[in-house]
């Protein structure tokens, strides 16, 4: 089958930093589903797998978010079936979506929305499942709970931020502070529905002052260790932090006279260690789907990229990079 792949981790500039391969068709395991990639998006794992790993042997093959159609399945699956259009995210521990054809566990696959073509459907699932994870397993947020409290969400404009705040928006009743520091950053993340917006080039805590509100819940979605003495200011006692990001230097005794909660959210984390509540990421990409399809989200998708080939996969690669991607960039898969 047709692949993109790399045999040394490296920069982007590198010549061979990504190559058209040609690789050994997936060998399903009992709960797999053999997908026929149609749509991938670009996520900042990509490029941090792409590189800081390096394969022991041969192409490493990444991306980590697909949708697609079932083509075989396992012999233990029981709730897809050939023919079905599906979209998920993946297991950061096997080989990734830059292919043709790719094997996942149905336990974390979703149904794709009816209303969204494939590309568009494909930017959607890791950052959802890490947005829903962050909100209701990390901050421990409950449904349709939080009036009078707020949430601050430190990044917002970009994949997860997109996601986080159409979910805390739409399922519970947070007053929702993003931040941005562009016009075109700012005017995504009101459309998502935050209800406030900041600027994160600037001090934070100042602003929300001048707001008049503090944090019970922060999302801290990028520049953790910048930020930490202002969540730390700015948040209640006993307020919930979540990060996603890597921060090198984080003080977390900062923390303790306000008794804060820290977490971490990474999704791969349920498939990574076999969880036995696995299948949590296909109920919520089930249930996300069903919200696309009834209007209450939309997809975060902002640019389509064209067709999926080394050449242009390193373009979606260098721009991701910089850092100023709003939304999901997506391109059509080597199965389409």
């Amino acid at each position: 089958m047709k692949a993109i792949g790399y045999k040394t981790a490296g920069p982007i500039t590198a010549d061979k930093a990504l190559e058209d391969i040609d690789a050994p068709m997936p060998e399903l395991r009992d709960h797999d589903l053999l997908v026929q990639v149609k749509g991938i998006s670009i996520n900042p794992v990509d490029s941090k797998i792409r590189t800081n790993v390096s394969p022991e042997s041969g192409h490493k093959i990444i991306g980590y978010d697909a949708c697609g159609t079932v083509t075989a399945v396992g012999s233990k699956v029981s709730h897809y079936s050939i023919g079905d259009d599906v979209f998920y995210s993946g297991d950061l521990t096997r080989p990734g979506t830059n292919s043709e054809f790719h094997a996942v566990d149905e336990r974390i696959v979703g149904k794709k929305p009816a209303s969204l073509d494939f590309e568009e459907a494909s930017a959607l699932p890791l950052t959802a499942i890490t947005a829903w994870e962050l909100l209701f397993d990390s901050l421990k947020v409950t449904e349709r709970a939080g009036a009078g409290q707020c949430l601050l969400v430190l990044g917002g404009a970009g994949g997860v931020g997109s996601i986080l705040i159409q979910l805390a928006k739409k399922l519970t009743k947070l007053t929702i502070i993003a931040t941005a520091s562009r016009d075109e950053t700012r005017a995504w993340v009101t459309k998502m529905g935050a209800d406030h917006v900041i600027d994160h080039a600037q001090p934070l805590a100042p602003q929300m002052e001048a707001l008049g509100m503090v944090p019970h819940y922060v999302a801290s979605l990028r520049g953790s260790d910048k930020n930490w003495p202002e969540i730390v200011q700015m948040a209640a006692p006993r307020a919930m932090v979540a990060l996603i990001d890597d921060p090198q230097d984080l003080n977390i005794n900062l923390g303790k006279q306000k008794a804060l909660t820290i977490a971490w959210e990474f999704m791969f984390t349920r498939a990574m260690f076999a969880m036995d509540d696995m299948d949590e990421q296909g109920k919520l990409l089930n249930r996300v789907s069903q919200m696309i399809d009834d209007g209450h989200l939309q997809s975060t998708m902002t640019k389509r990229l064209g067709a999926l080939n080394a050449a242009s996969l390193k373009a979606a690669h260098e721009e991701q990079e910089t850092g100023r991607v709003i939304g999901k960039n997506v391109m059509a898969g080597l199965g389409a």
